[in-house]
Formats: structure tokens, C-alpha cells, sequence
């Protein structure tokens, strides 16, 4: 398991200058620019004392990996995010980046569709479960044309999680494997934010109170079935904003046998978009927002194209567009609102149409607009609801419905985006705080995950629901409780049967007010929860995992069978 930052035995290399370990890994050079150049240029907003920080200060997550053979004799696969290779093999892995390279800001027909299996199993048949593409330098990075002859012995074939065949399993409360608690018990109130898995399931993103991300790696004993021996997990990275954090993401096309992709990007009050390295921890580049009066502004929310060219940033009504390959202060300009008409408010939440050249955009004036990807163009309004602001969007993997949900508001509301201005159910679950709370579907599009301020996970089954209804209320198939807090985030691995959760909220004892309605007041900000005394004892502040698939590994018969279970 990964060792924590700064203990010395995690397994991290060296930094700059510094003496190679006993192990020959070779010295660690200054973390590599953005994918397409750049950054060291003032000009274009990147600070070089930013890049000139002494990589030696920061612990790296990187550690060396198994080799192929050497994996499959010991049945685990290579650790998470972070890894350290050896030696570069003489194939290099493709770039990922690539097809972003020269992309003009407006010019593209359409964002490529993001594949499951550019995070897939890439390994050979001899290892159950492979993780970061352990497949050697000939592996392939893109999909299979052809995933009849991709499929190998233990049926993997088109995206890892039908390859493994362990899809998720709600028939049953799910299993609590490991999480992390001590890392959030040092400050007083360091209540967690939400968690985000890797793109390619490789490690967890969380964000907490005390403006600190922290990236996990997935225990190996994961993949070995020996949960017995997993312990408390303790992050090997960690990202200090200065200030509030108001957004952060992971760069969808990272992959750790990129080292080059491994980015993330956050923003903060009265600081820049800042990208960091999560190899090393260290900012990467700036994206530099200006308002009208040439002064910095913070992006309230951030979000990545589907093909990781683009970062969208959002403001009181306008939403600005960097360039990936191009950090600085230049970005498209595309208000929401023109001439009093149009989306009001911050925009606060975004979501892009896996299927189609369109992005939704949430603002706290309780409004959710629809656009073109092109040029921003609106394409439709979904009507007001009587609620708090939007905190949280999300496609279905078809692109025909959108989710949405916000603060203080008791209902996750399903749109059928063909007929815009259409519920066609509503979900029920208890927001009672201006906090973010986040919800998540499976990659399936079946099940919808979603906590409440009670710390009480609702699981539904969205293929349960009519499709001709008339905003009928979807009962859940399954509730279970994961924490004594709020439940604020959850976030499904992208192919293996694992949850994870974060918990916990601002709390004031008794007598104590409620949290600010003002559209102005930031995602966390106006959290308030007036408890009292005793209630304050049970605060839970943890990340924790939770495995929602078969107990035991699985039979031989089984991986023959489809990854979707068939309801008791």
C-alpha cells in the first residue's frame, strides 16, 4: 500500500540533485511541461518560480512498478497513480494529447466520443485485474476496431469493465474495504469536499476544508482479494491552494502510462487556474482569467472537453475557454447572458454531451442552459425550478437525458433532452445545506448513486422508470448508510465495482443559522449546520471505499456471464 508523503518509505524517487536510491531508479528531472509546450513564458501567465520550485521539497508519488513477468508471477498489478517507470521502453507509449495539438477554439464539427477503454485492461490473460495498462510498450492505447479478436482468455474485450465481468451489485449493501480518517483529524472542522476517481481508476482526487487535494492510490490488496490486510489509507500527494478551493477535475485523457497526461486542474479564491502535476504535486501552468477591468478573477467551476483540449471555465454569467496547449491569460470569451436575456447568474457546474457537440452549463440563479461546443451558441433553456442553485450536472452515457441537482434542494430531476423542458422522473433525497453534494451513474447509465446530508447513500435504477412518465418519483432500490456526516461525495470506479465516499460538513452548535442564500456565496462557503453540542462529537470527516460487486473472486462460469445482474 501506498506509504503517505514525506514518511521516506514510500517507495518515491529522488528529486532533482539528489543521489539515486539503492533501487537505480534514475534521478528525477523537473516535472515536463503541458502537453504541446509551455508555460515558462511571464507573458502568457505562467510564473516561473512556479516551475523553479525544488522538486526535492515536494515527496513524489512515483515508485517503481513491476514488470510484466514479474506482475503476473506475484498476481497484482502495477500500483496507482504516480507510478514510477523503469527505464523507457524503445516503443514509447503513444501521446495522448496528440489530437489536441493545433485544435482551433471554434473550428471543430464535433468532440470525439470518450471510449471506456482508454482506461481498459491491457494486460495478459494470466492477471485477473491489470490497472495503469501494465501491457508493455506494445500495448494499444486505442480501442479495437475489431473486439472479437481483442478478447483474450479471461473474456476481456471492448472496455475493462465487460472484460472483467463484475459489474455493479446492489442486490446487497455494499462492502466497506479501507478509507482514510487521520489525514482530516489534525485541523478542527476539516470536513471533505467530494472525490473524484482517475480516469483510468487508478487513484482517488478528494478536496477538504483546509483547501488541501490529496490523491490516493488504489490498494493492491484490492486486486488480490485480501481485504484482511488492508489498512488505512494515506494519500502520496498533496496540493495546497491558497485558499478556497472552488472546483477542481481531472484531465480526461490522463493515463499513467502517459506521465505527460497525469494533470489536474483547480481553482481557488483570488488565485488563477492553477494545473498540477500529479506525479509530482507541483502547479504545472496557470490559466489567468481577467474581468473587464483587467483585474484576476477565480473560475467558480471547471471542466474539461471530452477530448482534453479545451478547459472551461465558469463566471457571473460568462463562461471563458483556454486552450489546453496554451496557458496564459488568452481565452474565448462567451457570455450567457446578452442584453438581460439569456443564463443568469455564476455558472456554477458543467456537463458535456457524450454523444453530441453540446456542454450544459448549471448557474446558481437556478437555471440550466444548453450550448453549442463550437461557439457557445445557445441552444435551449430548461425551465426554473423553485429550488436552490445548481451544484451538479451529469449526461446519461446515451446523451439523451441530463441530471441535475442543487443546493437546498430535496430532488434530483431527470430532462429528456429531446424533448427539452421535460422531466421524466424525479428522485428523491434530503439536501438540506448550501453544500455541493454530488451524485454519480455507474458507466452503464443504470444505476444513479447519490448521499444526503444524513450520510445515507440512495442507489436507483433509472432503467426501472417509464419512459413516457410525467415526472413520476422514482423510488430507490437500495439505501444504505456510509457515514455519520453528510455524505457530499461519491464518485463510481470507471470499470472495477468500487464506491467512494467523502463526508462531512460545517457545523456550528446550537443556536446556530443557516447557511447564506445569496448566489454570490461559494460552493462550501455557505454550508451551515447548527447542531448541537453532542451532535458535534459525531462529526466524520473520511474519504472511504466500498466494493459493490460479487463477494470472493469471481468463478470461472461467471466471467462467462453478462456483467449485468439480473434483479432478486
Amino acid at each position: 500500500m501506498s506509504g503517505s508523503v514525506g514518511g521516506g518509505d514510500g517507495g518515491g524517487v529522488p528529486g532533482a540533485g539528489q543521489d539515486v536510491d539503492a533501487d537505480a531508479e534514475p534521478p528525477q528531472l523537473m516535472p515536463p511541461p503541458l502537453p504541446g509546450g509551455g508555460g515558462d513564458d511571464d507573458d502568457d501567465g505562467n510564473v516561473k518560480s512556479e516551475q523553479a520550485v525544488d522538486v526535492a521539497a515536494f515527496p513524489s508519488a512515483k515508485r517503481a512498478r513491476l514488470s510484466e513477468g514479474e506482475a503476473e508471477l506475484a498476481g497484482t498489478p502495477p500500483e496507482g497513480c504516480g507510478e514510477e517507470a523503469q527505464p523507457k521502453p524503445e516503443v514509447p507509449p503513444p501521446d495522448l494529447t496528440q489530437p489536441a495539438q493545433g485544435a482551433p477554439l471554434q473550428d471543430e464539427a464535433e468532440f470525439p466520443v470518450v471510449e471506456e477503454n482508454d482506461a481498459g485492461d491491457r494486460g495478459g490473460p494470466e492477471v485477473k485485474w491489470h490497472q495503469n495498462g501494465d501491457g508493455g510498450p506494445d500495448a494499444s492505447i486505442e480501442p479495437s476496431e475489431n473486439p472479437e479478436e481483442e478478447q483474450d482468455g479471461d473474456g476481456s474485450a471492448q472496455s475493462p469493465g465487460q472484460g472483467q465481468h463484475l459489474a455493479l451489485d446492489f442486490t446487497q449493501n455494499p462492502q466497506y474495504l479501507t478509507g482514510s480518517w487521520t489525514e482530516y483529524a489534525h485541523l478542527p472542522e476539516n470536513y471533505l469536499k467530494g472525490c473524484k476517481w482517475a480516469p483510468d481508476g487508478s487513484c482517488i482526487l478528494t478536496n477538504s476544508a483546509d483547501n488541501v487535494l490529496r490523491v490516493y492510490n488504489l490498494p493492491a490488496e484490492l486486486y488480490s482479494y485480501e481485504w484482511e490486510l488492508l489498512t488505512e489509507m494515506s494519500p502520496v500527494l498533496r496540493m495546497a491552494e491558497g485558499d478556497t478551493v472552488y472546483d477542481y477535475c481531472w484531465y480526461p485523457k490522463m493515463s499513467s502510462l502517459d506521465a505527460d497526461s497525469c494533470f489536474l486542474a483547480s481553482s481557488s479564491r483570488d488565485n488563477p487556474v492553477h494545473v498540477w502535476d500529479a506525479f509530482y504535486g507541483v502547479v504545472r501552468a496557470s490559466f489567468r482569467p481577467y474581468n473587464h477591468l483587467d483585474e484576476l478573477t477565480a473560475a467558480h467551476s471547471l471542466c474539461f472537453s471530452p477530448d482534453g483540449s479545451q478547459l472551461y471555465c465558469g463566471f457571473d454569467k460568462m463562461v471563458r475557454v483556454f486552450h489546453t496547449q496554451r496557458p496564459g491569460r488568452d481565452c474565448e470569451e462567451r457570455p450567457t447572458t446578452v442584453k438581460k436575456q439569456g443564463q443568469g447568474g455564476i455558472i456554477s457546474c458543467f456537463a458535456f454531451s457524450p454523444c453530441l457537440s453540446v456542454y450544459a452549463c448549471g448557474s446558481y440563479s437556478r437555471s440550466v442552459g444548453l450550448y453549442s461546443c463550437q461557439d457557445g451558441t445557445p441552444l435551449a433553456m430548461l425551465p426554473t425550478r423553485p429550488h436552490g442553485g445548481l451544484t451538479h450536472l451529469l449526461f446519461s452515457p446515451d446523451g439523451n437525458y441530463l441530471y441535475t441537482g442543487g443546493r437546498k434542494d430535496p430532488e434530483i430531476l431527470c430532462w429528456d433532452l429531446r424533448e427539452p423542458g421535460k422531466v421524466v422522473f424525479s428522485l428523491s433525497r434530503n439536501v438540506s445545506t448550501n453544500q455541493r453534494i454530488y451524485f454519480d451513474l455507474d458507466p452503464s447509465g443504470r444505476y444513479l448513486m447519490s448521499g444526503d446530508t444524513e450520510g445515507v447513500v440512495s442507489v436507483w435504477d433509472v432503467q426501472t422508470a417509464p419512459p413516457d412518465g410525467d415526472e413520476e418519483l422514482l423510488q430507490p432500490q437500495l439505501r444504505f448508510q456510509t457515514q455519520r456526516d453528510c455524505t457530499n461525495g461519491i464518485s463510481v470506479h470507471p470499470f472495477m465495482p468500487l464506491l467512494a465516499t467523502s463526508s462531512g460538513q460545517r457545523q456550528f452548535p446550537w443556536p446556530g443559522g443557516s447557511g447564506s442564500e445569496d448566489d454570490s456565496a461559494s460552493d462550501g462557503e455557505g454550508d451551515k449546520a447548527a447542531v448541537s453540542p453532542e451532535e458535534i462529537q459525531q462529526q466524520d470527516n473520511a474519504l472511504r471505499v466500498w466494493w459493490a460487486g460479487p463477494l470472493g473472486p469471481p468463478a470461472e462460469g461467471e466471467r462467462q456471464q453478462s456483467p449485468a445482474r439480473a434483479e432478486a
